[in-house]
């Protein structure tokens, strides 16, 4: 005997497959996982120095730091009650995060200061959870922050750059084994905490030669009367203090 099925329960299966990707993906994000071992966790922080000190691979890698600067003053923005109009990232590793508020005040100050420094805090945040066991989970969380930073991309450039970023992360933590994730995780974890500290030491470089003016420590010299160079200061004791506080989280050595 045959019995049709009716049309409308013929939807059930994409339906309940995506429910399965989505269900899938959750376990995998809130499951620990064991650490790599040492040497895994050494050689991931001794390749991602690499890429930040060899210029050639920073050319190219330091894209992502862009992607954590800009994002980090989007945040600032959102946090201070600022409206935030859309963010750009250009060819030249530079960055434009627009916002709309009062030209002057805290939420403009922390808005300047969340840039250099945001990508170390990511970094710390990041070697936080790989403390906790939750790589996969990192890795995962930051497919959502970039798919959640798509919405204020302005410019072509700035949409390429974050699906491929994207893109790389999804593949990853969907078709590579749970080991191979672990490493990729302590990799961009140590490349954000170490990348974070070469763009300040570049910024004081730059204005030691009379360039970036409009950099963001100049910008809050002039909202605050500080000195750039105290900014810059400031920029460089967060990293650093990221770098070795998230370093010694991620190596397992108490401080």
């Amino acid at each position: 005997m045959c019995r049709m099925i009716p049309a409308a329960t013929s939807t059930a299966g994409p339906l309940a497959t995506f429910g399965d990707v989505l269900g899938t993906i959750w376990t995998n994000a809130v499951t620990p996982v064991e650490p790599p071992s040492n040497l895994t966790v050494l050689a991931m922080c001794a390749i991602a120095l690499v890429v930040v000190l060899f210029r050639p691979l920073w050319h190219v890698t330091r894209h992502v730091i862009t992607i954590a600067h800009e994002a980090s003053h989007g945040l600032g923005a959102l946090l201070t009650g600022r409206k935030l109009e859309g963010i750009r990232l250009h060819s030249d590793t530079s960055g434009l995060t627009v916002s709309r508020g009062k030209a002057r005040g805290p939420g403009m100050v922390i808005t300047a200061f969340a840039g250099y420094v945001g990508p170390g805090i990511i970094g710390l945040g990041a070697a936080w959870l790989l403390r906790q066991g939750y790589a996969v989970g990192l890795l995962w969380l930051l497919v959502v922050l970039l798919a959640l930073l798509l919405l204020q991309i302005r410019n072509w450039f700035g949409l390429w750059s974050i699906l491929v970023s994207g893109t790389a992360l999804v593949v990853v933590t969907w078709f590579l084994t749970p080991p191979v994730q672990s490493a990729v995780a302590y990799a961009v974890t140590w490349f954000l905490l170490l990348g974070a500290v070469r763009p300040v030491i570049e910024l004081q470089v730059q204005r030691s030669r009379g360039h970036a003016r409009t950099s963001d420590a100049d910008m809050l010299a002039r909202l605050t009367g500080v000195p750039g160079l105290f900014w810059v200061a400031m920029f460089l004791l967060v990293t650093l203090g990221a770098l070795v506080l998230g370093g010694s989280w991620t190596l397992g050595v108490a401080l």
